[in-house]
């Protein structure tokens, strides 16, 4: 099964971490803004989601929403999202921690593109 989201390593120990000071977590690629286009990492139930979210799947147990508007430019591609040293965005979690949430992406091959078209 093609994953539309996963995650580094990294990523997933920080959101362990963070997991173990905050509780459930939830995460929303941003589509720009205050924080610009980082995905901002919440506790569960913190942030809103909307009509306009479409859960696009789960790193280390976690949701990981994205608006419709930005799913519409990315949906093409898979989203890998990584931990890096850094600021993370000022109303996400990670952003004492040293760290920040980045997306990188790669495009989906014909073979995926087809499986999800399934």
């Amino acid at each position: 099964m093609v994953e539309r989201v996963t995650a580094t390593e990294e990523a997933i120990k920080l959101i362990n971490s963070l997991k173990e000071i905050h509780g459930d977590l939830m995460v929303h690629q941003s589509g720009g803004c205050c924080d610009g286009s980082s995905p901002m990492c919440y506790q569960r139930g913190e942030f809103r989601v909307g009509e306009s979210d479409l859960l696009l799947g789960e790193i280390a147990d976690t949701p990981f929403y994205i608006s419709k508007d930005q799913y519409n430019y990315w949906k093409h591609t898979q989203l890998i999202i990584d931990a890096v040293k850094g600021r993370g965005g000022m109303f996400s979690l990670e952003g004492p921690e040293g760290k920040r949430f980045l997306t990188r992406s790669r495009v989906f091959t014909e073979d995926e593109r087809k499986e999800i078209a399934e």
